[in-house]
């Protein structure tokens, strides 16, 4: 008898500002549906793909899901045959953790028609074996908080290790999604190789802050703490009209503001509902005023990460 399940993985914001490659967060939307059902031929096929525009590859190799799915199964020594039908309800290229979210669909659907022979935690690494077919690293600041939900750190790649933060409750994230496309390969070719020591103790002191200022709920800090010496001096200008996007939120209310993992999404912190609202409005008309057609996203931090829809 076949076995059949459909998860939902949401969007996550990546880097958090001074978080690079080390820190993300879980919102509520928007995100990807994948449908996992058993077949007797024991081949992984992709019988499906819906909302990429017929970009992504029905090659389960060349696909993240497809990917982290085999590389569950080759890690329990098994031989199963599953057709994957996925809805990418999020534009791809977006900053928003498109492949991560795919890939951690699969894997997390594996798991269930298994009898969840991993922990959430345990999934993560078979997700980022996707997310290195898109990227060209096998980076976890999307994965893990789409399969974990809520705030993570990244402590170490070797061995693994997350953290979970706490999320204070008064603490919105407003994404706004310009219609333009930047590849995280891409965004990933301008950075530096090299970063002045100066600039290294800034983003390490900000990392800390942010952390601190989680734990107590102290929004001022989070706010001054999302200042990113790494990456957005360097990817700011793949996105139009970022610096006006950023300083309109900023004069708002925004408590911070920078680039969502590789853009060209940005990002903002803010104190409670209203605030995000205002800010959210504020950041859409400087896209407008470009004539960059656009899509806002308002949530607090999703908690639940990756989850069984039906």
């Amino acid at each position: 008898m076949k076995k059949k399940v459909t998860v939902f993985a949401p969007a996550t914001v990546a880097n958090l500002g001074c978080g690079f490659d080390s820190m993300g967060l879980a919102i509520a939307s928007p995100g990807d549906e994948l449908t996992l059902i058993t077949n007797t031929i024991k081949e992984i096929r992709i019988r499906s793909i819906t909302g990429d525009n017929k970009k992504l590859s029905l090659d389960p190799e060349k696909n993240t899901a497809g990917v982290a799915i085999k590389a569950m199964l080759n890690a329990l020594e098994i031989k199963i045959g599953f057709d994957i039908y996925l809805k990418k309800k999020m534009p791809l290229g977006s900053g928003l953790g498109s492949s991560a979210a795919s890939a951690v669909a699969g894997a997390f659907a594996v798991n269930e028609l298994l009898g969840k022979p991993f922990s959430k935690k345990e999934l993560i690494p078979f997700a980022m074996a996707g997310e290195k077919i898109a990227s060209g690293a096998a980076h976890a600041d999307n994965a893990a908080p789409c399969m974990l939900g809520g705030i993570v750190l990244v402590r170490s790649y070797n061995p693994f290790e997350v953290v979970s933060l706490p999320s204070p409750s008064k603490l919105f994230i407003v994404v706004v999604h310009p219609d333009v496309e930047v590849l995280t390969k891409n965004s990933r070719a301008v950075l530096p190789k090299k970063i002045p020591m100066k600039d290294a103790i800034a983003q390490w002191s900000n990392t800390a802050a942010l952390v601190s200022g989680l734990y107590a709920a102290d929004y001022g800090l989070i706010g001054r703490a999302v200042s990113d010496h790494v990456a957005e001096p360097y990817r700011a200008k793949l996105i139009p009209c970022f610096m006006e996007v950023k300083a309109s939120a900023m004069r708002h209310g925004a408590l911070g503001c920078s680039i969502s993992g590789s853009g060209p999404s940005v990002f903002a912190f803010c104190e409670g509902k209203k605030s995000a609202e205002t800010v959210s409005k504020v950041m859409q008309a400087e896209f407008r005023k470009k004539m960059i057609r656009n899509t806002a996203y308002i949530s607090t931090v999703n908690q639940k990460g990756v989850m069984i829809v039906q």
